[in-house]
């Protein structure tokens, strides 16, 4: 018995150790900027961003947001992507309200304006948090009709609220939504890269037209690994510590370098995303740019409609990742879909 009390405890050891070292020792050095992604949210012209206003969640905690009033019944929730911050959406938010949309525009926790950046206290506070936000505004419009729109990792999180908390929204619209880090639609690197049309400028093509390979992420594979492991024995406790930095400049106040291993489970669809897409239960309209650098748009339009061949996917020419919320093209394709 001492044998194996001792051959248990070794075992015991043995394994804390290398848990111990994946979290310590298996993490990434964050990836060099990347123009491509982070240039065209930089040039954003902030002139007419709303001022920050600020509801109660559940917590106590106080979230930020942005609204552009408008006189129709029709209301858009805008949800950024990753590292981003509602200032993002901000020439999708105006297109819409000159459509005669209102648009509700938030910082998602850990991002923008909430601090601290990068963490939330549990996977499923963002629903919890969207859900707070839509209790506070919903009375304001009590006719209206809702639509979620989420670009990005935002859109793969409006997918997740399409197939968890279908009545929070009428209908759903998915801008070049991240599904998984295994997804098919993910760019890999033997894939073709994408070509811009012509004058879309230096910082983003090449004199070809191609534009270079993206690395929007860095990800501590083996923190992931150790986190996983102690999740599997119901241990949560260093589920805070960091585990993907993104391609993004340093020091600036609105974007968020570096996601918790609880945020980026619960900013983007569960890890069935397959089972999202089938469980939708509301109109959904998915847009994705052929030039899009992290995803391939033809792939995406195949993963979607594999499951659920009624959810519309389209594809706008030339357009690159951000674009989507950022260029008049994508942007015009997006307010016409709100047109009556």
């Amino acid at each position: 018995m001492k044998k194996l009390a001792r051959r248990i405890c070794l075992s015991v050891l043995v394994w804390a150790g290398v848990i111990a070292a994946l979290i310590v020792f298996g993490t990434a050095r964050p990836p060099p900027v990347d123009a491509t992604i982070t240039q065209p949210f930089a040039s954003i012209d902030e002139r007419g961003l709303p001022p920050i206003v600020a509801y109660r969640a559940r917590d106590g905690a106080q979230l930020s947001f942005r609204e552009y009033p408008a006189a129709e019944r029709r209301v858009a929730v805008l949800i950024h992507g990753s590292a981003g911050s509602s200032i993002d959406m901000h020439p999708l938010a105006l297109a819409l309200q000159a459509a005669g949309v209102t648009v509700y525009v938030p910082d998602i926790r850990g991002h923008g304006a909430d601090r601290p950046h990068g963490d939330i206290a549990y996977v499923g506070q963002l629903e919890d948090d969207l859900a707070d936000f839509m209790r506070a505004i919903r009375p304001v419009h009590p006719s209206a009709q809702w639509t979620l729109v989420g670009f990005s990792s935002g859109g793969g999180f409006a997918l997740r609220v399409a197939a968890e908390r279908p009545q929070s929204f009428d209908r759903y619209i998915l801008l070049a939504p991240y599904l998984k880090y295994n997804a098919p639609s993910l760019r890999g690197r033997d894939d073709p890269t994408p070509v811009l049309p012509a004058g879309a400028g230096p910082a983003r093509a090449s004199p070809s037209g191609s534009v270079p390979r993206v690395e929007w992420t860095a990800v501590s594979t083996g923190r992931i690994i150790g986190l996983t492991l102690l999740n599997r024995l119901g241990v949560h406790h260093w589920d805070g510590l960091p585990v993907v930095s993104f391609a993004v400049p340093a020091n600036v106040p609105s974007v968020t370098a570096a996601y918790s291993w609880r945020l980026l489970r619960n900013f983007g669809p569960h890890d069935d995303y397959l089972a999202d897409i089938r469980a939708v239960a509301r109109p959904m309209h998915v847009y994705v740019g052929t030039a899009d650098q992290l995803f391939v748009a033809d792939r995406m339009r195949a993963e979607f409609q594999a499951q659920r061949p009624d959810i519309v996917v389209s594809t706008i020419p030339g357009m690159g990742h951000s674009d989507m919320v950022t260029r008049p093209a994508a942007i015009a394709a997006v307010v016409a879909a709100f047109s009556p």
